[in-house]
């Protein structure tokens, strides 16, 4: 069981930036592949990006190419979310995702992730 906390979220104006960060309670953190979800209010939750293993792979939601970028630190075992020209639309609680899997591919299914951290607020002030 890995133990996930996710920081960072806030109030940002539209076109400002954040940097969410999640940090994976294991040494192994190079073990998993890590996702980004998000849930926005009245909404179902939604998949908004994923890192494998080595950092190598990454894939987005259409929604936020270009704007965010996900990355990791391994030696920190720790995930980032930057966010940058955002909009009133990525307003929801951002929730960091793992799952043990050291292949190249990817996936956006929520029940593909076992663990979860509680998630961050992030508004989007316009």
């Amino acid at each position: 069981q890995v133990q996930l906390r996710e920081s960072g979220g806030g109030l940002v104006q539209a076109g400002g930036s954040l940097r969410l960060s999640c940090a994976a309670s294991v040494r192994t953190a190079s073990y998993y592949a890590m996702g980004w979800f998000r849930q926005a209010p009245g909404k179902e939750r939604e998949f908004v990006a994923t890192i494998n293993w080595s950092g190598s792979n990454t894939h987005y939601i259409d929604s936020v190419k270009v704007r965010f970028t996900i990355s990791r630190n391994n030696a920190e075992n720790t995930v980032y979310l930057q966010m940058d020209s955002l909009k009133p639309d990525d307003t929801a609680v951002y929730y960091c995702a793992a799952r043990a899997y050291r292949g190249t591919g990817y996936t956006s299914r929520e029940d593909e992730y076992p663990n979860w951290g509680q998630g961050t607020q992030v508004t989007v002030s316009s």
